[in-house]
């Protein structure tokens, strides 16, 4: 049974190798929302995922060590095995989906994890991992479904609470849900009053299905650029918490996502990876109910984000934040409408960073042209000025 003292217990074994990460406030999040940024992403291995796996580990029998840990993971929960195999001095094997980003699989190489890479996605690497543990009689170490890793992800919520004793509601990211089970477990044993909110993405909404169904579904696809929350199928005493402790759970979409990854990047000066910016989407794009005024409080949960795959985040976020815009302008072919655009845009502060002439078109008369550009802007009032000046100047966009 998961018990507030064998949450604080956890928080007194992670001491050996958890750094308790800072709550920052980020007031630019949400105007009239008081936010504030569990830093998680700082932690140990990049996510919070160390403490419920170290915790785990450090409660296993000398018998259940000797025979080696096994785990499966998107990646986070892989680091924090091995992190505290390595630190036990266990054989830990760690199966991954096949499309996990090489950055967490090096990483989790060189903690001296076995890597088994597994077609497919977080469940094809769960039913490998038990299928070896009971071949080969490994000790399992589930990433989410287990009381001794909830309460060692519930020490979050402990740290949340003495540093912010007046945070009115705390928002989590939700993927098989031990995270945030631990969190609201913790805070409504220390203060029944603080609500608590799971975020998940659009693509991969299995917890909030579950608990709109009441019983435990099984996605038959997911798909978000959140890896770390890319879950199938909820656990069963995840679900259970979710119903007795959580106030709701909501979806964001990859758009607004990336907005978050932008904002932490650009204003905080933080990386977060997918599903860790999931709170703070949740938060900017007014997801959350009853939040103005409040002390809002958002699990910042994890770092590690794919490096390859950042670039494309940052370019979805400025799309989604008005920040840049792509336009295609059917002009007269004749000298000086280049100039007649440009000045245009000039004078009103908008910044071409790419450009496409083209002169022959299956769409355009014989005697015009096409013109795309992309444009580097302030925000959604902005791309309108500019669209409108261009329009007023006698310019047809073809796009919206």
């Amino acid at each position: 049974m998961l018990t507030l003292d064998k949450v604080y217990d956890a928080s007194r074994v992670l001491k050996e190798v958890v750094r308790p990460t800072a709550c920052i406030y980020a007031p630019k999040v949400n105007e009239g929302v008081h936010t504030y940024l569990k830093t998680e992403n700082l932690q140990v291995t990049g996510s919070f995922k160390v403490r419920g796996a170290y915790y785990k580990i450090s409660q296993l029998s000398e018998e259940e060590k000797s025979h080696g840990v096994i785990a499966c993971s998107a990646g986070n929960h892989a680091q924090g095995v091995a992190l505290a195999a390595q630190k036990s001095g266990i054989k830990a094997v760690i199966c991954l989906p096949d499309g996990a980003p090489i950055s967490k699989v090096e990483a989790t190489r060189s903690y001296g994890a076995e890597i088994c890479l597994v077609p497919g996605v977080y469940d094809d690497a769960y039913a490998e991992a038990i299928r070896q543990r009971d071949e080969k009689g490994y000790t399992f170490v589930h990433p989410f479904d287990d009381e001794n890793v909830i309460a060692g992800q519930g020490t979050i919520g402990l740290e949340i609470y003495n540093e912010l004793q007046d945070v009115d509601v705390v928002v989590v990211p939700v993927g098989g849900g031990g995270l945030i089970s631990g969190v609201a477990y913790a805070i409504k044993q220390l203060k029944p009053s603080v609500r608590v909110y799971g975020v998940q993405a659009e693509g991969a909404p299995s917890m909030v299905k579950s608990l709109a169904e009441e019983k435990i579904l099984c996605l038959d696809n997911v798909h978000t650029i959140a890896d770390g929350i890319q879950v199938k199928e909820p656990g069963e005493n995840t679900f259970e918490y979710c119903k007795k402790y959580v106030d709701g759970i909501v979806t964001v979409t990859d758009d607004e996502i990336s907005s978050a990854i932008l904002y932490l990047i650009e204003k905080q000066k933080l990386i977060a990876e997918g599903a860790g910016a999931t709170p703070v989407a949740a938060v900017m794009f007014d997801k959350i109910p009853d939040i103005k005024g409040k002390n809002v409080c958002c699990v910042v949960s994890g770092g590690n984000i794919d490096v390859t795959i950042l670039s494309r985040v940052i370019k979805r976020g400025l799309l989604k934040s008005g920040r840049s815009d792509t336009l295609t302008i059917q002009l007269e072919d004749k000298p000086g409408q280049l100039k007649g655009v440009s000045s245009i845009i000039s004078e009103l502060g908008g910044n071409v960073i790419a450009i496409h002439h083209e002169r022959a078109s299956e769409d355009s008369d014989i005697t015009e042209c096409l013109l795309r550009l992309v444009l580097e802007t302030r925000n959604f009032q902005h791309i309108k000025d500019i669209r409108a000046a261009l329009k007023k100047g006698g310019f047809k966009i073809l796009n919206k």
